[in-house]
């Protein structure tokens, strides 16, 4: 039995390296980040039972392919933006996720997009770098109301960071939650009194186009709309008509429904919009513990097979 990275970026491919040791299970790291799914049955040799995926999508016609393959280790928790796992099952092959991994890095990321659109930063900052001595007002956070839109490990983490900053923290959960210093509300109170509104819902049937367009419209005037979770989540036409209306002072994006973000995407185009490149959980102390979660689950289904 071996495993397959099979996109591997170079600092990925240097951890696995790292962190592995001589009793792990044989591994390929194809240093490829740009690998395309055709090429994935190519990539793994028709017969490695396992897969390592970053970011690669592994359609089931190609997953067919991959005669060997019996386990998808995806990095991360958003395989459903990747692959079909209930149709991967129906072909005999389990995929694993990983969780909690950078629910520190992701809510760093999330309070940084947060305060830039509070203080214009990146509309600043691109009018300075065009010459233009650009002064604009900003919003004081301190005193100010977050809403959370789902509680795992990752808004637990936002909620910290905020109420240590002086904000008032509610959250909405679709089962019931306690943390201290939070009040968790039904989602129409939360989109009403939200000076900003965090997304952290995992992407599935039930979730996806949960910001709809009628919710949008329901958010406070002037909140600011932060994404880290997964773009799927909101009806981004109807979040673009809120920005330019101003109904949304500012959204901080680090997903995006296609990925990467074409070239003269409407969301290039708008002023009060902080974008990044779905790149919230990339630090390196998230990595370090991805990989080594990685590498768990890799261990636990070689001693499965040898115990089977």
């Amino acid at each position: 039995m071996h495993a397959v990275f099979v996109d591997a970026s170079e600092t990925l491919g240097d951890l696995f390296e790292t962190i592995s040791t001589p009793l792990d299970l044989p591994m390929i790291i194809n240093r490829d980040p740009d690998v395309t799914p055709r090429q994935l049955p190519r990539v793994l040799f028709g017969n490695a039972a396992i897969a390592i995926i970053d970011h690669t999508a592994l359609p089931t016609e190609i997953a067919r392919q991959c005669i060997g393959l019996k386990h998808v280790v995806f990095l991360g928790t958003g395989a459903r933006s990747y692959m079909n796992p209930e149709e991967l099952a129906e072909l005999g092959i389990a995929v694993h996720l990983i969780r909690g991994y950078g629910d520190t890095a992701v809510a760093e990321c999330a309070i940084a997009l947060m305060w830039a659109g509070a203080r214009n930063l990146a509309t600043m900052d691109r009018e300075m770098r065009a010459g233009n001595w650009l002064r604009e007002d900003g919003v004081q956070l301190t005193g100010k109301t977050i809403g959370l839109i789902g509680f795992g490990g990752i808004a637990a983490e936002v909620a910290r960071i905020a109420l240590g900053s002086g904000m008032k923290v509610i959250a909405w959960n679709r089962t019931p939650k306690q943390y201290e210093g939070v009040d968790f509300v039904d989602i129409e109170t939360l989109l009403a009194q939200s000076d900003v509104v965090s997304l952290h819902l995992l992407l599935n049937d039930e979730t996806r186009g949960f910001l709809s367009r009628e919710k949008i419209a329901t958010i406070k005037p002037g909140a600011i709309l932060v994404n880290t979770a997964r773009g799927a989540l909101v009806d981004e036409a109807a979040m673009i008509d809120a920005l330019r209306s101003g109904h949304l002072r500012h959204a901080g994006l680090d997903v995006f429904d296609t990925e990467p973000l074409p070239v003269g995407h409407p969301l290039t185009r708008l002023p009060n919009v902080t974008l990044s490149a779905h790149s919230a959980f990339r630090t390196p102390e998230a990595s370090a513990n991805l990989v080594e979660a990685a590498l768990q689950h890799c261990r636990r289904i070689v001693a499965e097979a040898v115990g089977s």
